[in-house]
């Protein structure tokens, strides 16, 4: 069984139990409180020595990066897909999945606000004007590319979940936490309504993991 290190509430390791969720792969939770500093302890810096999450164990390899992680269990677990049959459809998910995972991720990172707070002494209010502005900024981008394709259906590229969907949903969980109101990307917050309507995307729900924490 593969063995997921992550936490309940961390963007990329939800990512990554949607992607599991969604191709009915069985897996197991070690959980590392990023709030305590648990991924910097050196049981896990032995696995990660990035000391970042999520990381799997699978057949006595350990793969980091939730990007990597998900297209390795597209290749290996090819049914349902995560990306489209064509070319350009698999380049158009791809450059929305990196969007976020690439270019806005890190903005609601807690590493991130930890070295604005601690090294660089912003406010709370500093860091969360700080966070929204770049979060405008992506989700405007990103509402643009939807709105303009003929390709956006349901969800992000037509009527099934892709791996830009897998990236989207936990980036609008993660802007939520921090207040962003999401009136001005309607299209936005319509696909991530329809993802949670699905059940993998409702298991991977940091609410349903918060227990492993304790």
């Amino acid at each position: 069984m593969i063995k997921l290190h992550g936490f309940y509430r961390s963007s990329a390791s939800y990512r990554v139990r949607i992607a599991l969720n969604l191709k009915h792969i069985p897996y197991e939770t070690l959980t590392h409180d990023l709030t305590l500093g648990e991924h910097r302890a050196p049981g896990y810096l032995a696995i990660n020595p990035q000391g970042l999450l999520p990381a799997i164990e699978d057949e006595g390899a350990v793969l980091t990066q939730s990007a990597a992680i998900i297209e390795y269990l597209e290749e290996r677990y090819p049914e349902p897909a995560l990306l489209p049959a064509d070319p350009l459809g698999r380049a158009r998910v791809r450059a929305l999945f990196q969007l976020i995972a690439a270019d806005t991720h890190h903005v609601t990172s807690m590493r991130v606000s930890a070295y604005l707070k601690t090294r660089l002494e912003h406010h709370d209010t500093q860091v969360r004007e700080w966070q929204h502005h770049w979060l405008t900024e992506s989700f405007g981008a990103l509402e643009a590319l939807l709105a303009k394709s003929p390709h956006t259906g349901r969800f992000s590229h037509g009527d099934q979940p892709t791996l830009a969907d897998i990236a989207l949903v936990p980036q609008v969980y993660s802007a939520r936490r921090l207040g962003l109101a999401f009136d001005a990307w309607p299209l936005i917050q319509r696909i991530s309504d329809a993802c949670s309507e699905e059940s993998a995307f409702l298991q991977a729900h940091p609410d349903r993991h918060e227990e492993q924490r304790k």
